[in-house]
Formats: C-alpha cells, sequence, structure tokens
C-alpha cells in the first residue's frame, strides 16, 4: 500500500502532529491545521483546487457531502457558499475526521457535520456532493465507493468529481455513463491541468 493510499484504508501514519498550513480557499485566506497520515497535508491539492476553480453553483439549502474530507478544503468552501445548507464532511480516516472538525471550527462554521461514512443516516439525500475521489485505491475499490454514494443524490442533484487525466478520468467516465441507474447523467465540464472535472447529475423526476 503505498502512501498516497494508506490514508484512506489505514490507521493513519505518523505522530498525528498538527502543522498549520495557509492557503486561498475560494479567494478567502484561510490558515488551517493538517497532519501525517492525511492526504495532501502540505498544500492544497492541485486537483481539489481545479475543483474548486470550476465547481459549478450548488443549492443554498439541503444536504451536501464532502466525500473523503481530508483536512476540510471542500467542506469549509461548501459551508462558506451554503451558510443554510448541512454540509456532511465524510472520511474512513480519523485523523482526517477531526482535522476537519477543528479547521470548521476554527473558521466559524457551524453548518458542517463530520461523520463517519456509516454514520451519514440512510434517508439523507444529497443536493450536492463534492469529490477528489482516492482514485489511487484501485479501480474496485473507487467503482463500490462511487455506486455507494452517488446513487444518493437527491432528485435535480449533482455531483462533481475532479480526477486526474493519466489516472483513468476519461475510463471513468465512460464507467459512470454505464453503470449508473436511468435517471442519471455524466458529462465533463472541465479540463484544466492534467485534471478533469466530471459532473455526474440526477434528473428532477428520476
Amino acid at each position: 500500500m503505498t502512501d498516497r493510499t494508506q490514508h484512506y484504508f489505514s490507521a493513519p501514519a505518523g505522530t498525528g502532529r498538527r502543522h498549520d498550513l495557509d492557503v486561498d480557499l475560494d479567494g478567502v485566506p484561510t490558515r488551517v491545521q493538517t497532519a501525517d497520515g492525511v492526504f495532501s497535508r502540505e498544500r492544497l491539492d492541485p486537483g481539489t483546487a481545479v475543483l474548486l476553480r470550476h465547481a459549478g453553483p450548488v443549492p443554498g439549502h439541503g444536504d451536501h457531502l464532502d466525500l473523503g474530507c481530508g483536512w476540510g478544503p471542500l467542506s469549509l468552501v461548501l459551508a462558506r457558499r451554503c451558510p443554510a445548507a448541512t454540509v456532511w464532511a465524510v472520511d474512513v480516516n480519523p485523523r482526517a475526521r477531526e482535522l476537519t472538525e477543528a479547521n470548521a471550527a476554527a473558521t466559524g462554521l457551524t453548518n458542517v457535520r463530520v461523520v463517519a461514512p456509516e454514520a451519514v443516516p440512510d434517508e439523507v439525500a444529497f443536493a450536492a456532493i463534492w469529490s477528489n475521489p482516492p482514485i489511487r485505491v484501485g479501480k474496485d475499490a473507487l467503482h463500490a465507493l462511487l455506486q455507494q454514494w452517488l446513487p444518493r443524490l437527491a432528485p435535480g442533484g449533482h455531483a462533481e468529481l475532479v480526477v486526474q487525466r493519466n489516472l483513468g478520468a476519461d475510463s471513468l467516465h465512460r464507467w459512470l455513463e454505464h453503470t449508473l441507474p436511468v435517471g442519471f447523467r455524466t458529462a465533463r465540464t472541465a479540463s484544466s491541468k492534467g485534471y478533469r472535472v466530471l459532473v455526474v447529475s440526477r434528473s428532477v423526476s428520476s
């Protein structure tokens, strides 16, 4: 298991000592904390930056999901953009969840709910999902993850995924088109710096 994937499936490595990191999130200079054993601890991941630049509007109300939240950049932006929405920050890594919770509190965002995947109630449907999914976990694990969460889009909802082109963005696009249920549509909406932004939309009537 590589360093790029251990943060997702294993107990986090290192001591867990936290580090301050100054980042620009949606045009807002923000100081956050990161730590060893959490994805992209030394910078805002370039794929996440691409998603933040190109993501479309999200509903101001309802439930939104940051799938694989890491230290929380997508959750923080969703919460700032949509203060009346509930942002579910989900990660299997407990250290990532602790960091996201701390970073949301430090920035005064009270609408972020940080939970393990199994703690999201079954009845919650998402108006929006944002994710920089863990491509390097392998195709089978990635497909299972997306099959678990994308069908939980509410009617009329959409998911925005950022995927590196040379790590299979185009093949993932084709797989999504052929795998998701009737009423779901996948489109590539942006391509930048070697990344694709894929948008999965659920029709209002499905």
